[in-house]
């Protein structure tokens, strides 16, 4: 039997085409094998949203357990085969990259000072290259000539898991603050949240760990790292911490500094203000 031949869509030159070409801050490095269709030039084509993506945008269950980030980081950046495994040195500089991609380099953004509003343009030109050219991410921490930790970017999995439980803990400790709830459930509520906060930290510090050098060999394997970070003196413990903060602030958005409107300063504020740039996927979209 003769197979007919496959049609081509006449439509195909009229689909969407890349927009722009991005730079990873990361380099493609912590991305798992299968993760990522790497390219000779580390450089990858972004998309416009399609209407799907932006209906699973505006999906509350999706945002809140990051699927719809997850899905519409694959739909963009097709050379991204699991949006999941995207470490966090990269999640900031693909949100803003599809953004521009979809509804061009300009975003208004409003500040109130002092009770005055007032809306500046952002150019998200300038802020994806401030995220491209961000210090590379520093793995090693030598806490002592016997004692090495390396430490790798948490990926949006990761990060989507810890946001749920923060919420989940903010939400007992609204909670607690309900004046109808007796005093003994209150400290109930307040205890189980404290031990989950804490947990919660312990886990995400662990988590980063991926080896363990000491003079008697590395030790790479997860059971062993989180049994050593919960029973580490607490110097140790800091000592990661301290320089995942670092990191972290280091591959962060830096507010920028704009001239106040003259509402502003005559309300009483400086002659510049802080624009706070923070990239919420539910509103970064809207």
């Amino acid at each position: 039997m003769q197979i007919p031949p496959q049609k081509t869509n006449p439509l195909l030159g009229l689909m969407r085409q890349p927009k722009i070409y991005i730079t990873l801050p990361s380099q493609g490095k912590y991305w798992p094998d299968g993760s990522l269709q790497r390219t000779p030039t580390n450089e990858y084509p972004v998309y416009s949203m399609t209407a799907r993506d932006e209906l699973i945008l505006k999906t509350p269950d999706a945002l809140l357990n990051g699927q719809a980030v997850a899905d519409v980081i694959q739909s963009c950046v097709p050379n991204i085969l699991d949006g999941w495994q995207c470490p966090q040195t990269d999640i900031d500089a693909i949100l803003i990259a599809i953004r521009l991609a979809t509804y061009g380099e300009f975003m208004d953004t409003t500040v109130t000072v002092k009770g005055v509003d007032a809306t500046y343009g952002i150019d998200l030109k300038d802020i994806l290259a401030q995220l491209v050219s961000a210090p590379a991410w520093d793995e090693r921490i030598e806490i002592a000539s016997n004692l090495v930790i390396y430490v790798r970017p948490l990926n949006y999995r990761e990060l989507s898991k810890a946001s749920a439980e923060s919420f989940e803990t903010q939400r007992i400790i609204n909670l607690v603050n309900d004046k109808a709830i007796d005093e003994d459930k209150k400290l109930e509520l307040f205890a189980d949240s404290f031990n989950k906060l804490t947990k919660m930290t312990l886990d995400l510090v662990s988590n980063t760990i991926y080896r363990i050098d000491t003079t008697a060999g590395s030790v790479t394997e997860r059971e062993f790292i989180s049994e050593f970070m919960q029973n580490c003196d607490k110097n140790i413990f800091n000592a990661v911490k301290n320089h995942l903060d670092k990191l972290k602030d280091d591959i962060a958005i830096k507010p920028l500094r704009v001239k106040a409107t003259d509402e502003m300063v005559a309300a009483g504020s400086a002659e510049e203000v802080e624009v706070p740039l923070t990239f919420d996927p539910s509103t970064f979209f809207g």
